[in-house]
């Protein structure tokens, strides 16, 4: 062996052996060197991202993929938990693994160590677990019980889904407010819900668009002249043809929500109360607020993500099918069908 060699593997050696020793005398090394580690560092480099603002969306930023300030936001119960675990695994499997957005979920109960335990085992990133304040989600004092309970009692005897339930309405009323305001979303400016478009069950928002009206006619400011009017109104403004978009699946900008037009709106229908006086649900709310005061440019319809809530399925067709790599029967795909309000957003 010549001598060149032999200097080699001593060197070798050597470094060997310090490094085994630093990492059984220092844990801080051993953490840092470790396999995991440098495995993680290597992803973290190969995936490299960068955090913009909605202003700077467009913008070439270095070559690196842009990355919101964004969250997934789940309202979930503890007893969701295998409904929330597959969902969130099919996000994670087709898109979350490669950008890494965090999770916020939202109970108006604390959430159980197995429900934390399992939803996190399926995340690739971050996820939070918050508590819904009581304000936000009860049936507020202001509200004439007698009133509400008879309004209740008649939707049971029309057989109207959900129209005997209180829990619903917490849910609609909070979706609709209060849910951009929770503290754990603070600090993001988008967000995913987990949209089929369709009309919204008459009885259940009798006087959902002469309350909007009230507000449109005292606060015509905040209605820019290029809105979608013409998704949720056929004449004008002058009644609603009850389409809106379901808000299950939804991305939409959180600073929209926290708008003084949205904020100044959603609290003249909650003092009008009918939340608890009728069933005025979130996705007709949302659907009629950002008709009327975003730009229609700003409001997009996500043809490539397919997504179903029962008993309707969005499922990209065609080239879109195929470039997705969907799984699901296009044949069922609910767009053009007879109840669907597409044709109404696609014209207005």
């Amino acid at each position: 062996m010549n001598t060149q060699l032999r200097f080699l593997l001593l060197a070798l050696g050597i470094l060997i052996g310090l490094h085994f020793i630093l990492s059984v005398a220092h844990e801080d090394y051993n953490k840092a060197t470790s396999l995991s580690s440098l495995k993680e560092k290597w992803r973290s480099t190969k995936n490299h991202y960068e955090y913009v603002s909605p202003e700077m969306q467009g913008q070439a930023t270095n070559g690196t993929r842009r990355k919101v300030k964004a969250a997934f936001v789940i309202l979930a119960r503890n007893g969701d938990l295998q409904g929330v675990i597959e969902s969130v695994k099919q996000i994670e499997d087709r898109f979350n693994k490669e950008f890494g957005y965090p999770y916020v979920f939202l109970n108006e109960e604390v959430f159980s160590d197995e429900f934390r335990t399992y939803t996190s085992e399926v995340i690739s990133t971050k996820a939070t677990y918050g508590l819904i304040p009581k304000e936000h989600w009860f049936q507020p004092d202001w509200i004439d019980e007698d009133k509400a309970k008879a309004a209740r009692e008649d939707m049971i005897q029309k057989q109207v889904i959900y129209g005997g339930s209180v829990s619903y309405r917490n849910m609609c009323r909070f979706n609709s407010g209060f849910f951009f305001r929770h503290p754990l979303l603070r600090d993001y400016d988008y967000y995913w819900r987990f949209t089929i478009t369709l009309p919204e069950y008459g009885e259940t928002i009798e006087t959902l668009w002469k309350t909007t009206k009230e507000f449109i006619k005292a606060n015509p400011q905040y209605l820019p002249k290029d809105n979608a009017m013409g998704f949720v109104s056929d004449d004008k403004g002058e009644s609603y043809n009850r389409c809106h978009y379901w808000s299950n699946f939804e991305i939409g900008d959180l600073n929209f929500w926290r708008g003084e037009a949205y904020t100044k709106y959603f609290e003249h229908l909650d003092k009008a109360g009918g939340f608890y006086y009728e069933r005025w649900g979130d996705a007709p709310v949302h659907s009629i607020g950002v008709s009327l005061f975003a730009p229609k440019d700003k409001i997009h319809f996500f043809n490539d993500i397919g997504y179903r809530h029962e008993p309707f399925m969005h499922c990209p067709t065609g080239q879109v099918h195929a470039q997705g790599k969907c799984w699901c029967d296009q044949k069922q795909n609910f767009d053009y069908e007879w109840y669907s309000c597409l044709k109404h957003f696609e014209a207005a």
